[in-house]
């Protein structure tokens, strides 16, 4: 953290050491006592004809600007006044995240129904519920595992909320082949979704395709029609759109959640996600 603090407040001095070079070095030269005076004329002159001023050639070559004493008065200013780095690297860092807010309110008005609606997607808490919070989760994130207890807990306190779970496998083969368990499982039981998730992400251990297996023939599917769906290409097509859709919305981690119109990373607790679903339910 500390090196990537350092890199970029690096080049915001180096930036702001250009940009001090550029502005001085393109400002126009002022005329120093002495030098020639405008000339005011009756008429305006049809053929200008070039003036030449005793000693001009002095006096620009005089005001020329030295690349080198500019970087010295910037960097002495620098070490002087640290905390300007740390101002610029936070509205730097306010800017980016607002031009994030602002994209993602894009691409959830152009996409609603595939964040929201999708077919493929599991649904616990009220199905018919007015307000939706939709999770973006993998079976093998610790963070998923422990924030299992914040849907839980919010279903309960609230019953006209709709959680959606949006698989999306990102760590390793492990996780993509329980994750295509699940969403076989899932076309064949939707109304047992959510025993089944809650048994594999609550789960001790890894989550492998193997014991995605074990927990839904617990929850009586039959082996045979599970394995003939988890070859459902559409499957796959689903995975695909998840991934192209958390791209769009920088979600590069899990948990992170829809909320309305907001975007919210990572596992920040039940309190936060109550205050995001409340301020959803004033918007509608």
């Amino acid at each position: 953290m500390k090196k990537a603090l350092l890199l970029s407040t690096t080049g915001i001095a180096v930036a702001l050491a250009m940009l001090a070079f550029g502005f001085v070095a393109g400002s126009p030269q002022i005329a120093k006592a002495g030098t020639t005076q405008p000339v005011e004329t009756a008429q305006p002159v049809q053929t200008a004809q070039p003036v030449q001023t005793a000693g001009a050639d002095t006096k620009a070559a005089d005001t020329k600007i030295d690349r080198t004493e500019v970087e010295g008065i910037i960097r002495d200013y620098l070490l002087k006044n640290p905390e300007v780095l740390l101002e610029v690297q936070d509205a730097l860092e306010a800017k980016q995240k607002e031009e994030q807010r602002l994209a993602a309110l894009g691409v959830i008005k152009n996409a609603k129904d595939q964040i929201f609606n999708s077919t493929f997607d599991g649904v616990v808490g009220n199905p018919n519920g007015k307000v939706t919070i939709v999770e973006f989760y993998d079976y093998n994130c610790g963070f998923c595992k422990r924030a299992i207890e914040d849907m839980r807990a919010l279903t309960k306190a609230d019953p006209d909320l709709r959680f959606v779970l949006k698989e999306f496998p990102i760590l390793g083969p492990d996780s993509q082949k329980a994750s295509v368990v699940s969403m076989a499982f899932h076309m064949m039981k939707p109304e047992k979704y959510g025993e089944f998730h809650n048994a594999l992400l609550g789960g001790q251990g890894r989550a492998t395709e193997a014991m995605a297996i074990k927990i839904a023939l617990s929850l009586g599917a039959d082996e045979a029609t599970l394995r003939e769906k988890m070859k459902d290409p559409s499957i796959t097509e689903a995975f695909s759109k998840t991934y192209d859709l958390a791209n769009k919305l920088s979600i590069t981690g899990t948990p992170s959640y829809v909320v309305g119109n907001e975007v919210v990373f990572g596992a920040l607790g039940q309190d936060v996600l109550a205050n995001k679903i409340e301020a959803a339910k004033a918007a509608l």
